[in-house]
């Protein structure tokens, strides 16, 4: 079936297509067709500490990581292929088509790595982003503290020299999702306790392996752990390891952060029409309705309603894609994480609806598996408007720099 944006591409485009297409269909290991809705964290995340990984899945790595397609807007010089955001959209596109997964995922693609390309120098840039795109290293996320809350600019961590070449960190950081599974973290860091606190912040990158460095899981309601909290004890990092200028960590923490939000609603929005499909399957079976309208027009209210939403929000995401291409997420990037992550929950919350009864099941055999996980996915979508920055934290930055209203002190 043909994507509905092919028919105004460019000829260069089609052609780009027909090559991709060409290429998966030749390429693409047959047990990984259907598996995936192409989504950036759908993926192999790689890592040293990955766990097994099945050989179709390193084949599709190989075969794409040749043509730098794991990575298809970075340089070639960093293991990417130097396409525009155009034709990354339609490589994705064809993936997805194909329920193929995307070669490799994960943070070190969706926020590390781009900033590198914006604020790295050389050495860095060639030390981190070919390994990134090969998955060889595993990247986790050091801003949240215990008593910083939504405050970003309030880390604490301390960065203190150690030695001409080296500094010492001690401190603490917390829900540094999958941190016991990355090989290195990027962190904010307090090297300036006299300066205003957004001035007296410095980017660092720290070895997972460095003695000292400390992850521990924490428990979620939905009985997974993707979270961890994450101590510093004594830790020594090389100066080298510094993103940008010491005291200077907030402009570059800024733009990463633009690249998480923007991952988080890309994440978030899927395929035209998946909603609808999921819906209508939940809907059909715990509504005793295995063909024809749903019977219930409540339900069917709200299944449309939910559906056309995310329908306007592929629409923005492509948007989101244009700015990206004129120079990387602003704040736009705030609206698409408040409208993303309350439109899944209110997808959710669709679903439990139409489940009912039987999405109260946590374990037993009055429950199936199918039903049991998506109860906990309902619950796991109430974290997304926290994670990230709050909705409210988002709100207040959309007041500022996009509406230009005054801040209330």
């Amino acid at each position: 079936m043909s994507q509905p944006s092919e028919h105004s591409e460019s000829a260069e485009l089609r052609e780009f297509r027909a090559e991709m297409r060409a290429f998966m269909r030749e390429e693409a290991p047959k047990s990984l067709l259907g598996t995936s809705p192409c989504g950036p964290f759908d993926g192999y995340w790689g890592g040293k500490l990955h766990p097994e990984v099945p050989a179709d899945v390193l084949r599709w790595r190989d075969v794409t990581l040749a043509r730098g397609l794991t990575a298809p807007t970075w340089p070639k010089a960093y293991g990417g292929a130097g396409l525009t955001f155009a034709h990354a959209k339609v490589l994705y596109d064809e993936m997805r088509e194909l329920g193929l997964p995307r070669p490799v995922v994960g943070f070190g693609f969706a926020m590390i790595g781009p900033t590198l390309l914006q604020f790295g120098n050389e050495e860095q840039k060639l030390q981190h982003l070919p390994a990134i795109c090969a998955g060889e290293i595993r990247w986790c996320q050091g801003y949240s503290e215990p008593n910083a809350g939504s405050d970003l600019a309030n880390v604490q961590l301390a960065c203190e020299p150690d030695g001409p070449d080296h500094y010492m960190l001690n401190g603490q950081k917390v829900w540094t999702s999958h941190a016991d599974r990355s090989d290195w973290i990027f962190c904010l860091a307090r090297t300036d306790r006299a300066a205003k606190k957004q001035k007296g912040i410095t980017f660092i990158l720290v070895d997972m392996r460095t003695e000292g460095v400390t992850p521990r899981k924490i428990e979620l309601i939905s009985g997974a752990s993707p979270f961890c909290e994450t101590f510093f004890e004594n830790v020594r990092v090389p100066r080298s390891n510094v993103v940008g200028e010491v005291n200077a960590g907030w402009t570059v923490a800024k733009a990463l952060l633009g690249h998480e939000r923007s991952m988080i609603g890309q994440s978030i929005g899927r395929d035209p029409g998946s909603t609808q499909r999921e819906l209508v399957k939940l809907a059909r079976k715990h509504l005793d309705a295995p063909e024809g309208p749903l019977p219930d027009a409540l339900q069917r209210d709200r299944v449309a309603a939910v559906s056309m939403e995310e329908a306007a929000f592929q629409l923005t995401l492509d948007r989101l894609a244009q700015a990206r291409a004129a120079g990387g997420p602003g704040t736009e990037s705030s609206i698409m994480k408040i409208v993303a992550t309350e439109l899944k929950q209110r997808r959710f919350e669709a679903g439990m609806a139409l489940a009912g009864a039987q999405g109260l099941g946590w374990e037993g055999d009055a429950f199936d598996d199918e039903d049991l996980s998506y109860t906990r996915e309902w619950l796991r979508s109430r974290a997304n408007t926290i994670e990230g920055g709050s909705s409210e934290v988002q709100l207040n930055i959309i007041a500022k720099a996009v509406l230009g209203l005054p801040e209330v002190k």
